[in-house]
């Protein structure tokens, strides 16, 4: 699910911008795309980025370990990213998505108490929910007290008002 949100973007902005695309094309359009991230979507840039090997740790670049530079470096670039906001979704909305996106993609360096709490939250933001400030720092608060896992998920579904 998560992939998909970022290469759907990807998707509609190639037939946006270049029609039809062949595979070889999309290298060079990557790098395009990561050379100047503040001109295009966060999916556009996320997905960009998934085409590009580091060539320090091999891994996809801006998704490699924690202290891979290179990849440390894309991380943060890619936050230079345009939010586009949904049709009829609070743009609020919009970068809670993109953050908790962010952090499932990319869980090194992240307690996984974090990446479950932002991993679960992913159903709720994509029907348009944005919690409260109020409410996301309960939920976390749930989880730092060790409260069970389905606990957390009835509060994310049922009071943010989800699902």
């Amino acid at each position: 699910m998560v992939d998909g949100i970022v290469e759907d973007g990807w998707r509609a902005f190639l037939a946006r911008e270049f029609g039809t695309v062949r595979p070889d094309d999309e290298v060079a359009i990557a790098e395009m795309v990561v050379d100047e991230p503040d001109r295009h979507d966060w999916r556009v840039v996320d997905a960009a980025y998934d085409r590009l090997a580091c060539d320090e740790c091999g891994e996809r670049l801006s998704r490699g370990p924690a202290g891979c530079g290179p990849c440390d470096l894309a991380n943060g670039f890619r936050y230079a990213a345009v939010e586009t906001p949904r049709p009829g979704v609070h743009p609020y909305n919009e970068h809670a998505l993109r953050v908790n996106v962010s952090v499932v993609r990319r869980p090194s360096g992240i307690s996984p108490t974090e990446v479950l709490l932002r991993a679960m939250a992913l159903p709720v933001l994509l029907e348009g929910v944005t919690p409260t400030t109020a409410q996301a720092q309960a939920t976390r608060a749930m989880a730092n007290k060790g409260a069970d896992i389905e606990a957390i998920a009835a509060r994310v579904y049922e009071e943010w008002g989800g699902g």
